[in-house]
């Protein structure tokens, strides 16, 4: 290891330079600002105000921040008529509230998208709006009508601001197994899915992922969430590079987490900016989650694997044409995300991501990195192939499927 002078002014020196080769490399990579207007319908501090508010028969509704568990409990002592029509009447609190039912968080999602549909399609033809509005809302449009199709799942729905959302793929009340894959920079409710590029965004992550886990154990109960329920850095900034999004996120993905119905292990996929949050949730993440593999990472806010406090095996890949290898891999008051999750001292199980080329690609059919997220995915420890064959990835770890 070179040794670097340790002098104050030189230290930041080489921490302006290296937040400016940040800047350039995502600047040149397609990290783009997306600007948005305020939406018209209920926003969420107006529909928790009415939950407030309001009852069910004679008892007084449950606290929105209150453990899933006791969600759950006053939700099983209503009982499914009384939680319909809560879905119906309050859907943008009860579709977000870990421990409410599937059924009725999927139920009260699709009202939500009905009643956001309803007042974005006012909007679009609204003569006040900049051309640029205009365009956002027909994209909108678009964006909730497909949400709303009668086969997907929405497992969170919040259309203030950028917006929020995740999706379920496969039965996530009798799964053993539960994948949740968090995205990075730029996922908001119009990055979700997309027509180019579709996996690289996270609805066809999800698709990729729970395809390819059928494939590696068709007689496996899998089931995947594209988990894009945070608020994610926007375009180039400082949101970017350091850890207050990550933050934020890390609660609502150990809220998650802890709420997952049943007792399936749950593995975390986490790209990009979306394994600085992981790093930040890993301490406070439940038994359950068993795995965390991280893929195109800027750091975890550790140096190293031990560092994270969890008993998660934690996985890391890179591709060999990701620009985020030229990033730097450090940390200095607050700014950066610390050290490289794929360099050998961390002490992650270093995995092949052959094919992915590029940053965007992990999840693209046919390749490397998509083959052993389903192997971790499914417990095929066995399957997973390594960066190399002197890796040390799959120390300690029985061969064959676990349940």
């Amino acid at each position: 290891m070179p040794s670097f002078d340790s002098s104050p002014t030189l230290t930041a020196w080489r921490m302006l330079l290296a937040l400016a080769v940040v800047f350039v490399l995502l600047a040149t990579t397609g990290w783009t600002t997306i600007r948005h207007q305020r939406p018209p319908g209920q926003s969420r501090e107006e529909a928790l105000a009415a939950w407030t508010h309001a009852r069910a028969g004679h008892r007084a509704l449950p606290d929105p921040k209150a453990p899933a568990r006791t969600i759950a409990a006053f939700f099983a002592a209503i009982g499914p008529a009384q939680g319909a029509r809560l879905a119906d009447t309050h859907p943008l609190v009860v579709g977000n509230l870990n421990g409410v039912p599937l059924r009725l968080r999927y139920r009260a999602n699709r009202q939500s998208l009905a009643r956001a549909l309803a007042a974005e399609r006012g909007r679009v033809d609204d003569p006040r709006l900049t051309a640029a509005g205009r365009h956002e809302a027909v994209r909108r449009v678009h964006r909730f009508t497909s949400l709303m199709r009668p086969d997907r799942q929405i497992l969170a729905f919040d259309p203030t601001g950028t917006g929020r959302t995740a999706e379920v793929l496969g039965d996530l009340d009798r799964a053993r197994r539960i994948s949740v894959i968090v995205p990075g920079v730029d996922t908001n409710l119009l990055t979700f899915q997309k027509t180019a590029r579709r996996y690289s965004a996270p609805a066809g992550m999800a698709e990729a992922l729970h395809a390819a886990e059928r494939r590696a154990d068709p007689a496996a109960r899998t089931a995947v969430i594209a988990w894009a329920d945070y608020t994610a850095p926007v375009g180039v900034g400082i949101d970017a590079a350091i850890g207050r999004l990550a933050e934020n996120g890390a609660v609502r993905l150990v809220g998650l987490t802890a709420a997952l119905p049943g007792d399936a292990r749950v593995t975390l996929f986490c790209h990009s900016y979306g394994s600085v949050l992981c790093g930040v949730a890993a301490p406070r993440l439940p038994d359950r989650v068993t795995d965390l593999v991280v893929a195109g990472s800027p750091g975890m806010r550790a140096e190293r694997a031990a560092d994270l406090g969890t008993r998660a095996r934690i996985w890391a890949m890179r591709d060999a044409d990701d620009w985020i290898a030229d990033v730097p891999h450090m940390e200095l008051g607050g700014v950066g995300h610390g050290a490289d999750p794929v360099a050998p001292e961390f002490g992650a199980r270093l995995l092949l991501a052959d094919g992915a080329a590029g940053h965007a690609g992990y999840f693209e059919p046919g390749t490397s990195s998509l083959r052993n997220f389903a192997a971790i995915g499914v417990g095929a420890y066995d399957r997973v192939t390594c960066a190399s064959a002197e890796s040390a990835c799959l120390s300690g770890i029985s061969g064959g499927t676990t349940v």
